[in-house]
């Protein structure tokens, strides 16, 4: 079985997009396949973070088509695309992004609580995550109070306690150094691997996209596969 052979969950038909005078992508188009860890790689300014965001419904492209799940991502409203975020896509970026007001576990039950879950429910399902995560111990501590990997390792918790179809991870190894980075790697492969979540990670580390099941290069804001496709075990 080939990856042409599974169902595309995601796809970038020509998509461009400009900012101001500045072009950013120039008909960039990707398939992703339900299940494949997908690695998005390519040079500063490359246009591999903008494509991450219009696949994620965050930028809308001026021209081409943004599929998921056979729905039109690019044509839905502001509205529909904030519910589809929120309902069905989970991120992980390069700094955590953690509210620091909040504790470990209220971080990681925030996607639970803004789709209206109960807080008790919410925090029930997401303290299971800390020793997913070898975070025992950890989950009243807050955001100021945990080290950069400790802090990824509860962002990627947030990105997938509420079971995404799909992880989008922009950089999320950028700010740790090599060994927390392969250790959150690991986590974020495995835990993807168990709940049959599509990831696509946007990274500049050879070391991050040899997790994935396939490369791809963003180069002048144009897609281009890298190495030969690796169907998901």
């Amino acid at each position: 079985m080939t990856a042409t052979s599974e169902r595309y969950v995601i796809e970038a038909r020509d998509v461009e997009l400009s900012f101001g005078e500045t072009p950013a992508l120039r008909g960039a188009s990707l398939s992703v396949v339900a299940g494949e860890i997908l690695a998005i790689m390519g040079p500063s300014g490359s246009g591999k973070s903008t494509l991450l965001h219009c696949l994620a419904g965050i930028l809308v492209p001026i021209a081409g088509e943004i599929h998921f799940d056979g729905r039109r991502v690019d044509t839905m409203s502001e509205t529909q695309r904030s519910a589809l975020r929120r309902d069905r896509f989970g991120f992980v970026f390069q700094f955590g992004q953690l509210v620091p007001e909040l504790t470990a576990e209220e971080n990681v039950a925030l996607s639970l609580l803004l789709a209206g879950i109960r807080r008790d429910r919410a925090l029930k399902e997401a303290r299971p995550w800390f020793a997913r995560m070898g975070l025992d111990g950890l989950e009243r501590r807050r955001s100021g109070e945990l080290s950069g990997g400790q802090a990824q390792r509860v962002a990627l918790a947030r990105g997938l306690v509420a079971r995404p179809e799909i992880l989008f991870a922009d950089e999320p190894t950028g700010s740790l150094d090599s060994f927390t980075g392969e250790q959150v790697m690991d986590l974020l492969v495995a835990s993807a691997r168990e709940q049959g979540t599509t990831v696509i990670i946007v990274t500049h580390e050879p070391r991050v996209a040899a997790c994935a099941d396939r490369e791809v290069i963003v180069r002048d804001g144009k897609a281009t596969t890298l190495a030969a496709d690796r169907v998901p075990s």
